[in-house]
């Protein structure tokens, strides 16, 4: 069967492989000017690899999806670390651990069951959080949640934490002893040794995979398709049918340094009220500098609306009310009437996805519509 994949991101190139490799003619269309989605990375002026939309770190307790991507490209452990900076300048570790505390209120507690005590005096009770404010109140208090939390929260969201569903901040850990890794419970967390653009070229490496960049989709295409695995924003599909799916999306400011920076992690977050969210420095990333480099390089985040970014989609706006995944849920009944179309991946789900999930989901996904085909 011939089948189109519209975007060439993980959602795209994992249904992608599996169909061709399953004996499929597979045309892969992207509107951008390249491939990998938002995991595209590209070697800068400096001689650093830079992720052109953000650092993308690959971490995961899932076995399988570790295999598949094993396949197309070399891998190497690494840890991701952030610091915090306060507004007298000091850092601290993040997500919240022994030491942020300790650093912030110049406590010096000793183990998790002074920490444990220290935050339960700090801790607002709440037996049933409706928000994400009420959530961290009950877990760390106010000072801890207002410093680290409310402000970044704000800057991403446009939100207060009162408005934001729980999951947005349940994902961040509260440690109550020294671990300063980011995802201390992920068994897997690699990065890959060429970079993610490698990656996505060994995966697309495929007989039965077409490839075609700076092209719309457009509805017209699927007369030419047995079937069609989408991951453009629902919504656009349906022409607003049910109304918007609003996402925030990040500009980029590059900078660049003659020296590296000092730091003891490659990202920094922002607890100011500045614009900025968190800034990275690229040439800490295990093989993200080459031998010929001149320069270091740095990015800084500044969160908007999609709207003011080219219509850039990344994130999807979850609140309290879930108000937007009740449009989602119109949206996806919709869908489930069309008799040869998928929607597929983070704009097509309208879910804040991982790597990992993306891949697992698209993997099981298109496992699932062979195994429909062969009945």
């Amino acid at each position: 069967m011939n089948l189109l994949v519209v975007g060439a991101g993980f959602a795209g190139a994992s249904y992608a492989r599996t169909l061709a490799e399953a004996g499929h003619k597979v045309t892969v269309i992207d509107s951008r000017s390249h491939i990998g989605g938002n995991a595209y990375d590209e070697i800068d002026q400096n001689g650093n690899r830079v992720h052109r939309y953000g650092p993308h770190l690959f971490h995961t307790n899932n076995e399988e999806v570790v295999k598949w991507v094993r396949q197309f490209g070399e891998w190497t452990q690494y840890e991701h670390r952030v610091e915090a900076l306060l507004k007298d300048g000091r850092l601290a570790p993040l997500p919240v651990n022994r030491t942020t505390i300790n650093t912030v209120f110049g406590e010096a507690l000793a183990n998790e069951q002074e920490v444990d005590k220290f935050l339960q005096h700090l801790a607002i009770p709440c037996d049933s959080p409706g928000n994400a404010a009420e959530y961290l109140y009950s877990k760390i208090g106010s000072t801890l949640t207002d410093l680290f939390f409310r402000p970044y929260t704000k800057k991403m969201w446009l939100m207060d934490l009162e408005q934001v569903d729980i999951s947005v901040v349940s994902r961040v850990q509260i440690r109550h002893d020294d671990e300063d890794r980011y995802f201390p419970n992920d068994k897997f967390q690699i990065m890959p040794v060429k970079g993610y653009t490698s990656v996505f070229e060994n995966i697309f490496d495929h007989d039965n995979i077409k490839i075609i960049l700076n092209q719309q989709f457009n509805k017209s295409m699927l007369i030419d398709y047995g079937h069609c695995f989408n991951s453009m924003p629902i919504d656009v599909y349906f022409d607003f049918e049910m109304g918007e799916l609003p996402y925030r999306s990040i500009k980029f400011h590059h900078r660049s340094l003659v020296t590296a920076a000092d730091w003891n992690s490659s990202v920094i977050n922002f607890t100011d009220d500045g614009k900025f969210t968190r800034e990275t420095a690229w040439y800490l990333l295990p093989h993200h500098r080459e031998s010929r480099s001149a320069g270091y390089s740095h990015t800084l985040e500044e969160p908007c609306d999609y709207k003011d970014n080219a219509f850039e989609r990344y994130y999807p706006v979850k609140t309290a009310d879930m108000r937007f995944q009740k449009i989602y849920k119109k949206y996806a009944e919709l869908a489930e009437k069309l008799p040869n179309m998928n929607f597929i991946g983070r704009c097509g789900t309208y879910q804040y996805l991982d790597m990992h999930q993306v891949i697992n989901q698209s993997l099981i996904g298109a496992k699932k519509w062979l195994s429909n085909q062969a009945q």
